[in-house]
């Protein structure tokens, strides 16, 4: 066992590797946080020379000119510069971006998975990705990729990051670490995880076998929603969202750092780890956030509302009104409409509409969406509730219902989602998923006031 030495909110061990102890609340904030005394400077972002004989350097997840900018002050032991070199490319073949359009494939209709099985061949963050669905064009910066993490290996001495999108992390099974520039964010089932775009991380198995989804955002950044009449309480609160405190690494080891830009994966080789900011601050960071602090609103009299009132987080786009992205969840909630239909109602939406079930049994279709799965119903294609959930919906004895032990999500995008080769030929579709609603019924025969 390694001596361990603490520096201000943080365990370093002797072999140079960091332990994060603790998390600041808070969406958006202005953080500060230091893992040495003294390593953040006062009162200005760049001193002619940085404490410790570190590096000041800036990460923006903006434009300069954005209102209000996105950006972090970071003070590392090298600068980036020295975690970059000759890059070679390599080739993920089941990491897939947007466009993507398989000849082969059919996306129209509507689609159930059972859950990707997990496989003895040793499977990292990014070895383990599985692209189900792609939308927009991440070469012009908008739309969204849908995939499912199989994860059982750490990465040692392996490091990634992204310039084409951030990424947003919804654990189904085990337990994962991501150690990041920024310091360490750990996430289970019930977790989410927002991994900006340009942060360099590594990926850990605390408990595994792992397998979860993620949304990797192409265009604007997820922001909070805005809660319009609802107020300023409820849904998703800023206090509940937690960035890490600064942890670094300084080991001396070679190392390789994947990047993925365009589309395209690749890599170089460093002789040391990337993971060496010693004291940030900013607005830019890495988040968690437990699902369970999620505040659900509904109706309270009648009728049953539109979906949207369940978004976490939002990635607006250039049509106000009209996401990119929406991440939306469907967790316990009590349902006491008077007189009304209460599962989701049958309807066709111009957004594309990927669900994905992390525990527990969703309403509208008793049978069939088990955790781990998925759906997708895309643009402009009719779905609703099965026979099942229809007859006992319209038939129940109506009053207060609590939906417990269930907690579902949604990826819901502007744009239509194309199936991957992966999620049409080897994920475990459900070929008799469209039959749910072949035995429904004609009830209209023309007699007034039959219900």
């Amino acid at each position: 066992m390694n001596e361990l030495v603490k520096h201000s909110g943080l365990t370093v061990a002797d072999d140079g590797n960091a332990i994060s102890k603790g998390y600041m609340p808070g969406w958006a904030n202005d953080f500060e946080t230091e893992a040495l005394p003294g390593a953040l400077p006062l009162g200005m972002n760049s001193p002619q020379r940085c404490n410790y004989g570190l590096y000041g350097e800036q990460l923006s997840g903006t434009a300069f000119t954005a209102n209000p900018p996105e950006r972090t002050w970071c003070y590392r032991i090298r600068p980036s510069v020295k975690h970059s070199h000759r890059y070679e490319k390599i080739d993920l073949p089941y990491w897939k971006s947007a466009p993507c359009i398989d000849p082969d494939v059919i996306s129209l209709g509507q689609y159930r998975w059972d859950p990707v099985e997990h496989t003895d061949k040793p499977l990292t963050w990014v070895t383990g990705m599985r692209t189900m669905t792609t939308a927009g064009d991440v070469n012009t910066q908008v739309g969204m990729a849908s995939h499912v993490y199989l994860v059982n290996t750490s990465m040692v001495d392996d490091y990634f990051f992204s310039a084409d999108s951030e990424l947003l992390v919804v654990p189904q099974e085990g337990r994962l670490r991501f150690a990041t520039e920024l310091g360490i964010i750990d996430v289970e089932p019930k977790e989410i995880a927002i991994i900006p775009r340009g942060l360099v991380y590594r990926v850990e198995v605390l408990e595994g076998p792992c397998r979860g989804f993620v949304c990797e955002n192409y265009g604007q950044k997820f922001e909070l929603p805005g809660r319009g009449p609802i107020g300023a309480n409820c849904m998703a609160n800023p206090r509940d969202f937690k960035a890490p405190v600064a942890a670094y690494e300084d080991r001396e080891v070679p190392s390789t750092v994947t990047m993925k830009w365009c589309g395209q994966f690749h890599v170089t080789k460093i002789n040391q780890s990337p993971l060496d900011v010693v004291a940030w601050h900013g607005n830019y960071a890495p988040y968690k956030y437990d699902l369970r602090a999620y505040c659900p609103v509904g109706a309270i009299l009648f009728d049953h509302p539109d979906p949207s009132i369940f978004t976490v987080l939002t990635a607006p786009s250039g049509h106000p009104g009209t996401a990119n992205i929406d991440f939306v969840l469907f967790r316990e909630r009590w349902m006491v409409m008077e007189d009304t239909f209460r599962p989701p109602w049958y309807h066709k939406n111009i957004m594309s509409e990927l669900m994905g079930n992390i525990y527990g049994q969703y309403d509208a279709k008793p049978q069939g969406f088990v955790p781990g799965g998925m759906s997708l119903h895309n643009m402009m294609l009719p779905h609703g509730p099965d026979k099942e959930a229809f007859e006992k919906a319209s038939n129940a004895n109506l009053g207060p219902d609590k939906l417990d032990n269930t907690m579902s999500f949604m990826f819901e995008t502007r744009f239509p989602q194309h199936l991957t080769g992966f999620a049409a030929k080897e994920a475990p579709l459900q070929d008799d998923y469209i039959d749910c609603w072949t035995d429904i019924e004609k009830k209209f025969d023309g007699t007034p006031g039959k219900k």
